[in-house]
């Protein structure tokens, strides 16, 4: 869990600093990371069983890529090239809370006094970042800041966080390398159209060898690698402990972006960032409704 949230952590200043040259463009990063998952997972997949999925199953594969994958990570590259790289893994932290909410709506999970005091501390970070974006006074702040970026990421955490919500059942049915290689698959098919152009346009043979590593970066460690490390954790890890790790990706973007020059940290991202994390572990610490029901058990 440690590797997959520092190698999160260090995407957001590595993909700003691939597309700040102008050399390849957020859809074509998307692109390539997606594609490269795809192939790598379906590289994967050759050494496990196969497992059949039904016609019934693989339309429902196709709607969690385009909530987990799609727009998620269309949204939250094109967000970083807009705003800045800590401002985009600070926002990136708010995933709980809005997975909290829309539990409580699709899986009647209880809100407690906790969960509403945290919704309002993470929601108050969040719009403290996007509010700060627009009244900023530095030039250079300015240019890598933006409210549409935010925005953008706050849509990626919100769409994953529906994934989360609606696919918490169907997901234990396969193996993670089965639903990741049609998920990126899927994937890969609906981004091709709106990235084709871009991707033909691009000066492959101009990318630096920085640039490369960067990207490959980005598709190995930042996706493929991820994905599968986070599955060991969930297995060895208890879900709150597990979650905990998801921290680390602030800081190191932060501390990535300042120790570049690409970003700066004031007062107003400190207070964001206190208001997230204080969120997040009282929604983190918040009885789920299995504890109640097991509680009035206990108490009858």
């Amino acid at each position: 869990m440690l590797g997959a949230n520092v190698m999160w952590g260090l995407m957001a200043p590595v993909a700003k600093l691939v597309m700040a040259g102008g050399a390849v463009s957020s859809l074509v990063v998307t692109d390539l990371r997606v594609g490269g998952a795809m192939v790598l997972f379906w590289l994967t997949s050759f050494f496990q069983k196969p497992e059949h999925v039904p016609p019934r199953d693989m339309a429902r594969l196709f709607v969690a890529s385009l909530l987990a994958i799609v727009f998620n990570q269309g949204c939250y590259i094109t967000g970083v090239g807009l705003t800045s790289p800590a401002d985009a893994s600070i926002i990136t932290t708010s995933m709980p809370l809005w997975a909290m909410m829309l539990a409580a709506v699709f899986l009647k999970e209880p809100i407690t006094g906790k969960k509403v005091l945290g919704i309002a501390a993470g929601a108050g970070g969040a719009l403290l970042l996007i509010l700060g974006s627009s009244q900023t006074g530095g030039a250079a702040e300015a240019r890598s800041s933006s409210v549409a970026g935010d925005l953008l990421v706050v849509t990626a955490q919100l769409s994953y966080a529906l994934y989360f919500v609606l696919f918490k059942d169907f997901v234990a049915r396969y193996s993670l390398v089965t639903i990741m290689k049609w998920m990126f698959t899927y994937s890969f098919i609906c981004l091709l159209p709106f990235s084709a152009g871009d991707l033909l346009q691009t000066q492959w043979a101009a990318l630096s060898l920085g640039e490369v590593a960067s990207l490959a970066f980005i598709v190995v460690c930042a996706t493929y690698l991820c994905y599968s490390l986070i599955v060991v954790g969930q297995k060895a890890l208890r879900p709150t402990v597990a979650g905990m790790y998801n921290y680390v990706q602030p800081v190191v973007a932060c501390l990535v972006a300042v120790a570049w020059g690409m970003d700066s940290f004031n007062l107003a991202k400190l207070a964001a960032v206190a208001l997230i994390f204080g969120g997040v572990y009282l929604v983190t610490a918040s009885r789920s409704r299995a504890d109640m029901e097991q509680a009035g058990q206990q108490r009858a």
